[in-house]
C-alpha cells in the first residue's frame, strides 16, 4: 500500500502550470474533418482567452435551468453506483461475500472521485495531444477564483451557451467512478481488497483517462469561428473525436472499456474455487431487482444529462433510454422463456441493464426507430453473451460484465452508426460547427468509423488491464487464499458479516 500512496503523491506533485482551458464532453454529433465555407464569428468559447476589444457585449452566463438539470443528473449518476450498482452486484453473489462487494464498490467510487479531482479531469478534458490531455487543471486549479469569486466556464454543444466548469467536473467524475466499479463484477468473491485498489489506480490512469480524452475531448462549438480555423480546432481534439466516432454517453468510454477489462481480470485471476462444480446462485434476487430498478432510474441522468443542456437532445436521450430499456426487458424475458422454458426475475433485471448499456452510446444519436431496434436486439444479443458466448470464452466472469457491458456496448456503438442516419429517423450529426449545419454520413462510412473506435477501445483497455492486474499481483497478490475464499471475504477481508441469523 505504501507504493500506492507514493504513486498518488508523485502524480500530485507534477502540477504547477495553469492556463485555463475548456473542458468539453462529446456531443451527440461529431464534426467532420472538413468544414464548408465560412460563417459569421460566434461568441467566445466559455473557457477561451480574454475577450477582444470588439466583443463589447457581456460574456454569456450559464442558464439556471441547465445548471439545475446538470446538478440533478450528476446526483442521479452517483445513485447508479451507490447504492444501485452495489445492490445489483451484492444480491448476485453468495451471502458470505455480500459486504465485500458493497465495500469494493463504495470505496472504489470514492477513490476514483478523489483521483479525478487531483489529476483525472485534467488529463481527460484539457488540451494535450490526440491521446491524453495536459496538467492545467491539476487539483482543479483555475476552476474557481476565491479572491474574485469567479467561476470558470466550460462549453456545451450550443454556441454562446456555457456551463459552470465545476458542474461538468462533478458530472464526469461520476462517469469515471462508475466505470471502474463496473469491472468489479468480473472478479468478485476471490480478489483481495488491496489488489482492487492498486488495479483501479493504474487502470483509471492509463485506460479510462486516455479513452475518455480520445472520444470526448474537443475544443467546443465557440472555437469554430470560421472555416479557416476548422482544421486547427479538429487537430486539437481526441483521436476518436477527430475520426468522427459517435458516443453520446459512454458506449466505448464506459461499457466496452470496463467490460473488456473485466474479462481480462477473469482470465488473469482465475476461476472461483468450485466454479462449475458447486452451486453459486445469487443469494438475494430481491436486492438485485432493487439495484436494477435504481440503475434504470439513475441512468436518465447518465444519458439525458450527457446532452449538457435541458433541451431537445436531452429529451430524445431520455425517451430513448426509457424505451430501449423496456424493449430489452421484454426481449430478454421472452428469449429466456423460449430457450430455457421459464422467464426469470434475474433475466428481466439483466435485460434492463443490457438495454441501458446498448442505448448509452446511441441515446441522443438515434431516433425512436433506432431505440426500438437497439432495445430489442440488446436483450437477445446479451442473453447470448452471458450463455453461449460465455461458454466459448471459458472464463469465470462472475457477474457477466463482459457479456452485458462489453457485448451490449459494442452492439450499441455499431448500431449508432446505422440509426444516426436521418433517413432512418436519426438526428444526424453536425457536419459544420461554424454554421451548426446538420446532415448524415453514409451509413457504411459511419459504421466503419464506429467499428474502428470499438477496436481501439478493446485493444487499449485489454493491454492496460492485463498490465495493471499483473502489477497488483506482484505487489500484494490478486487472490485470497482458498481457505479465505471458502469462508467468505466478508469476515476475512473486512471483519464483518452481512447477516446474523
Amino acid at each position: 500500500m505504501k507504493r500506492l500512496f507514493t504513486l498518488l503523491a508523485l502524480v500530485g506533485a507534477l502540477g504547477f502550470c495553469a492556463a485555463p482551458l475548456m473542458a468539453q464532453d462529446k456531443p451527440a454529433e461529431a464534426p467532420k474533418a472538413e468544414a464548408p465555407a465560412a460563417a459569421p464569428a460566434a461568441a467566445p468559447a466559455a473557457a477561451a482567452p480574454a475577450a477582444t476589444a470588439e466583443a463589447a457585449a457581456p460574456a454569456p452566463t450559464p442558464n439556471k435551468g441547465d445548471t439545475a438539470w446538470m446538478l440533478t443528473s450528476t446526483a442521479l449518476v452517483l445513485l447508479m453506483s451507490v447504492p444501485a450498482l452495489a445492490l445489483f452486484y451484492g444480491g448476485l453473489v453468495r451471502s458470505k461475500n455480500m459486504l465485500s462487494v458493497l465495500m469494493q464498490v463504495f470505496v472504489t467510487f470514492s477513490l476514483i472521485s478523489v483521483l479525478w479531482c487531483i489529476y483525472g479531469y485534467s488529463l481527460a478534458f484539457t488540451e494535450g495531444n490526440s491521446f491524453i490531455g495536459g496538467l492545467d487543471r491539476l487539483f482543479l486549479k483555475g476552476t474557481f477564483d476565491s479572491m474574485k469569486g469567479e467561476f470558470s466556464m466550460a462549453a456545451t454543444f450550443s454556441k454562446a451557451t456555457p456551463m459552470y466548469e465545476l458542474v461538468f467536473v462533478a458530472f464526469q467524475a461520476t462517469f469515471a467512478a462508475i466505470t471502474c466499479c463496473l469491472i468489479l463484477g468480473s472478479v468478485v468473491e476471490r480478489i483481495k481488497f488491496s489488489a482492487v485498489l492498486i488495479f483501479m489506480v493504474i487502470w483509471f490512469t492509463f485506460s479510462y483517462l486516455p479513452v475518455a480524452h480520445m472520444v470526448w475531448f474537443w475544443m467546443g462549438p465557440d472555437a469554430y469561428t470560421a472555416a479557416s480555423v476548422v482544421d486547427e480546432m479538429n487537430s486539437k481534439a481526441g483521436l476518436l473525436w477527430q475520426w468522427g466516432a459517435l458516443d453520446f454517453a459512454g458506449g466505448t468510454v464506459v461499457h466496452i472499456n470496463a467490460g473488456v477489462a473485466g474479462l481480462v481480470g477473469a482470465y488473469v485471476i482465475g476461476k472461483r474455487v468450485g466454479y462449475g462444480k458447486e452451486a453459486m446462485s445469487p443469494h438475494n434476487l430481491t436486492m438485485t431487482m432493487i439495484g436494477a430498478s435504481l440503475l434504470w432510474f439513475g441512468w436518465f441522468g447518465f444519458n439525458a444529462g450527457s446532452a449538457l443542456e435541458a433541451n431537445g437532445s436531452a429529451s430524445l436521450a431520455f425517451i430513448n433510454t426509457f424505451l430501449a430499456t423496456a424493449c430489452a426487458v421484454l426481449s430478454w424475458t421472452f428469449g429466456e422463456w423460449i430457450f430455457k422454458g421459464k422467464p426469470s426475475m434475474l433475466g428481466a433485471a439483466s435485460g434492463a441493464v443490457a438495454g441501458l448499456v446498448a442505448i448509452t452510446p446511441a441515446a441522443g444519436n438515434v431516433g425512436i426507430p433506432g431505440a426500438f431496434v437497439i432495445g430489442f436486439a440488446a436483450g437477445i444479443v446479451c442473453l447470448w453473451g452471458v450463455t453461449g458466448l460465455k461458454k466459448l470464452l471459458n472464463a469465470d466472469d462472475a457477474l457477466d460484465v463482459f457479456g452485458v457491458h462489453a457485448v451490449g456496448g459494442i452492439m450499441g456503438a455499431l448500431l449508432t452508426g446505422v440509426f444516426n442516419n436521418q433517413d432512418l429517423g436519426g438526428p444526424g450529426l453536425v457536419t459544420d460547427w461554424v454554421t451548426a449545419k446538420v446532415g448524415s454520413n453514409p451509413i457504411m462510412d459511419q459504421l466503419l468509423i464506429q467499428a474502428k473506435a470499438v477496436g481501439v477501445t478493446v485493444i487499449w483497455t485489454a493491454v492496460v488491464a492485463f498490465i495493471a492486474f499483473k502489477i497488483a499481483d506482484i505487489i500484494v497478490g490478486l487472490r485470497v487464499s482458498e481457505e479465505v475464499e471458502r469462508e467468505g471475504l466478508d469476515t476475512n477481508e473486512h471483519g464483518e458479516a452481512a447477516y446474523h441469523v
